[in-house]
C-alpha cells in the first residue's frame, strides 16, 4: 500500500466494489461530471470496467483509496492513459460524498505524484476537470500543478456544455509536501 499523511493507496478488493458502485456511480450526477460519457445503469454483479481491474492493463492503474486510521474505504484513484513512452500520464479519483472536504483530495494527489514520480519514473502528471470543481482544482494546485489551459465547452454535462481545466506538473517541479509514511 502506499500511504499518504491521511489516505493509503491499496489494490481493489472485490468488497469495495459494491461501495462504490453505490456511493458513487449510482449517483447520476456525480458519474455524469466525473465521467467522459454518460451516466448509465450498470446491472450488479457486471463486469462494470470503472470498478472491475483488468490487471493486464498497463496503462490503466486503479486504486481503493482507504483512511489510514482505521482502513474504511473513501474512494477511488487512478492514474490512466499511461505513456510510457513519453513518460507521461493523467491523475483522477473520487471521494464517496460522506468523505469530501476533509482533506483527502490533497493527500491522495500527493500519493498520486509519488507513484508516477517515484515509482513510475514519469516526466509529467496531468488533471483534466471542471472549472468549477474547485475542490479538484485547490488538492491539485496545493501539489504544485499549474493551470495550463481551459477547454472551452468541451464537457457536455447533465444537458450543458461546461469548461474543463487543463493542469499539468513535471517531475522537476514536483515538491513532495512531506514524506510518505513507511
Amino acid at each position: 500500500m502506499l500511504k499518504g499523511g491521511k489516505v493509503g493507496l491499496r489494490a481493489r478488493h472485490d468488497d469495495d466494489i459494491p461501495v462504490l458502485r453505490t456511493e458513487l456511480y449510482d449517483d447520476v450526477v456525480n458519474s455524469s461530471r466525473a465521467g467522459s460519457g454518460p451516466w448509465r445503469p450498470i446491472t450488479p454483479g457486471s463486469k462494470d470496467p470503472r470498478l472491475v481491474v483488468d490487471d493486464e492493463e498497463e496503462g490503466h492503474v486503479p486504486f481503493s483509496v482507504v483512511e489510514l486510521e482505521g482502513g474504511t474505504l473513501v474512494g477511488t484513484a487512478t492514474l490512466w492513459g499511461i505513456d510510457t513512452h513519453n513518460r507521461c500520464a493523467h491523475i483522477g479519483l473520487g471521494l464517496l460524498p460522506s468523505c469530501r472536504g476533509k482533506g483527502y483530495g490533497t493527500d491522495v494527489v500527493a500519493v498520486l505524484c509519488h507513484y508516477g514520480f517515484v515509482v513510475r519514473g514519469l516526466h509529467r502528471l496531468q488533471i483534466e476537470t471542471l472549472a468549477d470543481n474547485t475542490a479538484m482544482l485547490r488538492s491539485a494546485e496545493r501539489n504544485g500543478f499549474v493551470r495550463e489551459g481551459v477547454l472551452r465547452s468541451s464537457a457536455w454535462v447533465m444537458g450543458e456544455f461546461l469548461d474543463e481545466v487543463l493542469l499539468g506538473l513535471l517531475a522537476r517541479d514536483w515538491k513532495p509536501a512531506a514524506p510518505l509514511v513507511p
